[in-house]
C-alpha cells in the first residue's frame, strides 16, 4: 500500500471514530436529561403483592388461609385475579347483570350464597361459554351430565345456556354432592373433576375434606380461585378494579313471555312478530341455537320478548348490584 493511501485510511478511521465519540456522548446526555425530567423517575414504578388474609368464609365455614401450603395457593390465585385485568373486570361487569338472576335461585333451592362464585369462575360469566371438550352455559355442564339434571341438549335448544334452568340443575347437583361429602368447599371441588374422582383422592389419603387433600392441579386451583372470587368481589378497589356504575353491565328486563308449542318453531318469526331480530331474541334466550326446531313432543317453551329499554345502552342510568363494586 502507498504511503498516501495509508495516510488516507488512517485520517478517515480517525474521523470515524470522533464521529461516533461525539454521537454517543450526545445521545447519552440527553437520554440523561430525559430520565431526570420523566414521570418515571419522579414516581417509582411498583408491582404490588396483594396481602393473604388470615382467613376467609366460604359457605358459613372459616377456611383459616395461615398454614404455608394453603396460603401460597391462595397467593397465586389472588396474583392471577389482579393481574389478569380484563378477565377480571369481565367478570365484575357480568355479574352486574347475572347475580340479580343467580342469587334468588340459589337462595330458594336452599344452597349457599357463595355458589355464584363457583358459576363466575367456571364460564368467566360468559352466558355463551363452552370448553373445547363440550361442557357449556355458565355452569359448564358436559351433555350427559345435563341431560341427567332434565336439561334438553340437542342442536336446535340447548337448556345448558338457559340461565335459570341450568342454575336450577346445578343446585340439584351440588346438593347430591354434600349429601355424600358434607363440605361446601369439597362440593365445589366435586363440580370440577367429578364425584368419583374427589371421592377416590379422599379415600387413598385418608380425609374428609378436598382442602387438606393433594388433588389434581386444575382442581386444587379451582378450589382458591373460588375463594379468591369472593375475596375480589368484596372489594375491587383494594385490588386496582376501580369501576363506576356507568362501566356494568345492566340487567336485562323483559316486556313479555310468550309461551310456544307448536310441532316446527320458527324463532326468527318470534323475533319479527315482536319488532326483534333474531340476535336480539338470542341474547334475551341464549338456550336457542338455531333459527327453529322440531317440536314433535309438542313441549311448551317459555321464550323472553326483552323491552326496548334493554335494546340500547343507557350508561347513566345503569345502577351497581353491589354498592361495593364501585368508586363513588
Amino acid at each position: 500500500m502507498r504511503k498516501k493511501d495509508i495516510l488516507n485510511t488512517f485520517i478517515s478511521c480517525t474521523l470515524t471514530a470522533a464521529i461516533f465519540f461525539i454521537g454517543t456522548h450526545f445521545l447519552q446526555s440527553h437520554q440523561a436529561n430525559d430520565e431526570q425530567n420523566s414521570p418515571r423517575s419522579q414516581v417509582p414504578y411498583n408491582v404490588t403483592s396483594p396481602q393473604v388474609p388470615a382467613s376467609i368464609e366460604f359457605a358459613g365455614e372459616n377456611i383459616d388461609l395461615t398454614r404455608c401450603d394453603i396460603r401460597e395457593r391462595m397467593d397465586r390465585e389472588i396474583l392471577t385475579f389482579t393481574y389478569s385485568h380484563i378477565n377480571t373486570q369481565l367478570m365484575l361487569k357480568r355479574a352486574n347483570r347475572l347475580f340479580p338472576v343467580i342469587e334468588p335461585i340459589l337462595k330458594k333451592q336452599g344452597l349457599p350464597d357463595d355458589f355464584k362464585y363457583l358459576m363466575i369462575i367456571e364460564s368467566n360469566g360468559d352466558i355463551y361459554a363452552r370448553s373445547a371438550v363440550g361442557a357449556a352455559g355458565l355452569w359448564q355442564f358436559m351433555p350427559a351430565t345435563g341431560k341427567q339434571y332434565g336439561l334438553e341438549v340437542n342442536n336446535s335448544i340447548d337448556e345448558r345456556y338457559n340461565i335459570e334452568k341450568s342454575t336450577r340443575a346445578a343446585c340439584r347437583y351440588l346438593k347430591n354432592s354434600y349429601k355424600t361429602f358434607g363440605d361446601w368447599l369439597t362440593v365445589a371441588a366435586s363440580h370440577n373433576a367429578g364425584e368419583a374422582g374427589i371421592n377416590k383422592r379422599l379415600t387413598s389419603q385418608k380425609e374428609t375434606k378436598a382442602i387438606n387433600t393433594c388433588l389434581l392441579p386444575e382442581t386444587s386451583r379451582y378450589i382458591f380461585r373460588i375463594l379468591t372470587a369472593k375475596l375480589i368481589f368484596s372489594d375491587p378497589a383494594r385490588y386496582g378494579f376501580l369501576l363506576r356504575s356507568s362501566d356494568l353491565y345492566p340487567p336485562m328486563t323483559m316486556a313479555d313471555t310468550i309461551e310456544v308449542d307448536d310441532a316446527v318453531i320458527n324463532f326468527t318469526d318470534i323475533a319479527k312478530n315482536n319488532g326483534l331480530n333474531f340476535m336480539q331474541l338470542r341474547d334475551a334466550n341464549p338456550w336457542i341455537r338455531s333459527t327453529s326446531a322440531k317440536n314433535t313432543a309438542r313441549k311448551s317453551y317459555k321464550v323472553l320478548i326483552p323491552s326496548k329499554e334493554s335494546l340500547n345502552y343507557n350508561p347513566q342510568a345503569t345502577k351497581a348490584h353491589n354498592s361495593a363494586w364501585v368508586i363513588k
